[in-house]
């Protein structure tokens, strides 16, 4: 419990402590400094991550950094078991990244000026409009550069197992035309259960496939998603 204390205290000072950054990376934004501004969120997010993940107590393993695409952007289509596959995702895979959230995150004090600043696109689910306006604004964000985590079971899972991909979840993928590339998350399930806030340590492997070109299955969203479900599954 005394850890789960200090992790919130810590994860909430870290952000008030981050507003003079902030303030500074929306002053280069406006002058026309995106590259600037970009390395500086993408730093900023990196350590942010990797220190709230150390302070769990957890262990990270990574496999498969080597087949990650260098000069291009991707779509990384992931497993959902924690709340901490964000930062995991965010700290310890050396490629700059935003995320497809729920739109709730977006009202987050400070959180969500930070999400925007790293191109994340907010969801809602239950309104179709806006559902389909997040899949045009994540292609856009795709087709300028910036990487983009999905996590297509939409909610993260009880004991670890994967759940159904929900209908659509990868359309931003044939809309962009980017690749994709599969991750499989073990074991962070055990850091933090659905429904509970209690912290535990655990021993987390992280396993990342080659990447997968989208234009071969010619805007069969079905079969890519089932291919893409396998290559994950097969991993845990």
């Amino acid at each position: 419990m005394l850890r789960t204390i200090i992790w919130f205290v810590y994860f909430w000072i870290y952000m008030l402590c981050t507003i003079p950054k902030l303030i500074w990376v929306k002053k280069l934004e406006k002058q026309g400094k995106i590259k600037e501004r970009d390395q500086i969120v993408s730093g900023m997010a990196q350590r942010w991550a990797i220190s709230l993940v150390k302070l769990s107590g957890s262990k990270i393993e990574v496999s498969g950094q080597e087949h990650l695409p260098k000069d291009t952007p991707v779509l990384f289509v992931s497993n959902h078991q924690s709340s901490f596959d964000v930062p995991i995702l965010l700290g310890f895979i050396d490629k700059p990244k935003g995320f497809i959230a729920k739109k709730e995150i977006k009202r987050l004090p400070i959180v969500g000026a930070w999400m925007q600043l790293m191109q994340c696109v907010f969801m809602d689910r239950r309104d179709v409009r806006q559902s389909l306006q997040a899949i045009n604004q994540g292609a856009v964000n795709l087709k300028n550069g910036y990487s983009l985590v999905v996590f297509p079971e939409g909610t993260r899972s009880l004991d670890g197992k994967m759940l159904e991909f929900k209908p659509g979840s990868l359309k931003l993928a044939l809309k962009s035309g980017v690749p994709i590339v599969p991750v499989t998350i073990q074991g962070t399930y055990k850091i933090m259960e659905k429904n509970s806030w209690i912290i535990r340590p655990s021993q987390v492997k992280v396993k990342i496939s080659p990447p997968v070109d989208t234009q071969a299955f010619e805007k069969d969203a079905p079969a890519l998603s089932q291919h893409i479900f396998e290559i994950i599954e097969k991993n845990l």
